[in-house]
């Protein structure tokens, strides 16, 4: 009997607590039932214009919560996160409007959502709260005055479980925290409740939906879902595979899961538990791809309550803070095959970027310092040049001598390339050697979130997108025109085919870059003009001050 009387006391004592704590919320609720509108849209003093263009964006019922990096939207019925905008980015350039990561349109889906699942009797997983309408004390929260911290909470109660969601919001971060806290207020059955959180994302984004000067790119970013684990590094998998792949699933103690796009990223830290989560790839209805993950099972006694926090990236790729957060969470950012020297590249870059603070004149440097190294390779190509410039009068007689013995020519001409210690393969050295750091640097252009958007000088606003006015490959395709002149033999000059083929080439090559980053054009610009530079200095050297070509 004084067991029973100590169980219903404490229930009470705790029931009485909640009831203490949240007194107002409570109130509302069980006087109204329902969440009524406590702010006047059009009236109210604390919202600013952009609040109230979001907040008319949505539906009326919803929860607005704004922080110094986001404007979300949040659903009662769930208590989900329904839309996202960043407000340190804009959907387009010159544009005023503010990026929307997440969203829910009937041609579009992107969202993540998390609750507390239980096993029904035939051990299948529901969600418990799926459809319940979660109260709160307000419909519109933001940061109190010299407060860091902005924590919200939804409530619910059913079948005498009580069920609070709190989101966590921290200024200057990127992070939400959700904390679970679930309340048995029964004072007979035990429950046994878990978590869940799942990212959902439509596997085609329509046309209006995307940046369009960030959709003319040659080499497509990756678009589809990524995981690390334990014992996986770094995962993942295109949309078009998990389609025609049936679901994926296993376990893992610690990691997180993740939907990946352009420039933007949606992550689930999975939480750290005595038993393993459950991770899950599928398809579901209308073509949507998911990804999520469900947390292993915990009984809840009688009077007992238990905590479960998660953790929910939704932004920017940023390198820097994403890789301190937990491990590996950098690897989001696809850098491609060479993404090793992508990552060099950038931190070279973006150490450069911290003294001048224009993204334009740290790429003119970064190209200043990769000649600068390579100028030992350029050296040898322009000697290579010279020499087999001086030897063209040799093989034409080489050429008219043995005109009807191909394999005898051939041999020829090689042991005169032997004789002479000259390897006609060395001028192509400076081009094997520039072709990964082009590569990488077109990667890092079209990946890092920093160089989105970025300025350079007049007409370049956007050094990750095409050249408006197409003025720089023009440029460029003048600098390609004299180097091949410069890099011509006097055997060249005098064949006529070859001369044209040689100024027809660099044009035609040219149109490639129209539609490529201006960062990456505006790398080659200068590449090629520094080749101009060193070209006709040693050329100086050779031919004015007896330099020895050996």
């Amino acid at each position: 009997m004084n067991s029973k009387n100590n169980i219903f006391l404490i229930i009470f004592c705790l029931f009485f607590f909640i009831i203490l704590n949240n007194w107002k919320i409570i109130y509302n609720y069980t006087k109204n039932n329902t969440i009524k509108n406590t702010i006047n849209i059009d009236n109210d003093t604390h919202l600013d214009k952009q609040s109230k263009i979001f907040f008319k964006d949505i539906k009326k019922d919803n929860v607005l919560i704004k922080t110094d990096k986001f404007f979300i939207s949040i659903n009662p019925y769930g208590g989900n996160i329904e839309k996202v905008q960043l407000l340190d980015y804009f959907e387009k350039l010159h544009s005023k409007k503010f990026f929307t990561l997440l969203r829910k349109n009937t041609d579009f889906v992107y969202q993540v959502t998390s609750g507390v699942i239980k096993n029904n009797k035939l051990g299948k997983d529901i969600n418990f709260y799926k459809n319940s309408k979660f109260f709160t004390s307000s419909n519109f929260f933001t940061f109190k005055k010299n407060k860091n911290i902005l924590k919200i909470p939804f409530f619910f109660i059913k079948n005498n479980i009580l069920y609070i969601k709190t989101f966590i919001f921290t200024k200057g971060s990127y992070l939400i925290k959700i904390n679970h806290q679930i309340f048995n207020l029964n004072n007979k059955q035990p429950i046994s409740i878990g978590i869940f959180g799942q990212i959902d994302k439509s596997s085609v984004t329509p046309q209006k939906y995307l940046d369009k000067k960030h959709n003319n790119v040659t080499i497509k970013t990756f678009d589809g879902v990524a995981f690390s684990t334990k014992e996986t590094k770094f995962k993942k998998y295109k949309f078009p595979y998990i389609l025609k792949k049936k679901n994926i699933q296993f376990k893992t103690y610690t990691g997180w899961i993740a939907m990946l796009q352009q420039y933007f990223t949606s992550v689930w830290i999975l939480p750290n538990f005595s038993k393993e989560n459950t991770v899950y790839i599928k398809k579901i209805f209308n073509n949507i791809i998911s990804i999520g993950f469900k947390s292993p099972f915990y009984l809840i006694l009688p009077g007992q309550k238990h905590n479960f926090t998660s953790q929910l990236w939704i932004g920017p790729k940023i390198q820097a803070t994403m890789s301190q957060i937990v491990p590996f969470l950098d690897l989001t950012i696809d850098y491609g095959f060479l993404g090793f020297l992508s990552k060099l590249l950038f931190q070279l870059l973006n150490f450069i970027f911290s003294i001048v603070k224009n993204w334009g004149i740290s790429i003119i440097i970064i190209t200043i310092i990769i000649r600068v190294l390579t100028y030992p390779l350029s050296k040898k190509q322009y000697i290579t040049i010279t020499k087999i410039n001086d030897l063209q009068p040799e093989i034409q007689k080489i050429k008219e001598k043995f005109a009807n013995n191909k394999e005898r020519l051939s041999k020829e001409i090689i042991l005169l390339y032997k004789r002479e210690n000259l390897n006609p393969f060395a001028g192509f050295f400076p081009f094997i050697i520039q072709m990964p750091i082009f590569l990488a640097l077109y990667y890092m252009l079209i990946s890092s979130i920093e160089l989105r958007h970025a300025k350079f000088l007049f007409w370049i606003q956007d050094l990750s997108s095409e050249d408006p006015y197409y003025i720089l490959p023009i440029i460029m395709s003048i600098t390609m025109l004299v180097i091949q002149y410069f890099s011509q033999t006097k055997f060249d000059k005098n064949n006529f085919i070859q001369n044209k083929f040689t100024y027809i080439m660099p044009i035609i090559f040219s149109f490639f870059f129209l539609w490529l980053p201006s960062g990456l054009v505006l790398y080659y610009i200068i590449n090629n003009l520094i080749t101009i530079l060193q070209q006709k200095w040693i050329m100086y050297q050779i031919n004015n001050k007896n330099y020895k070509i050996s």
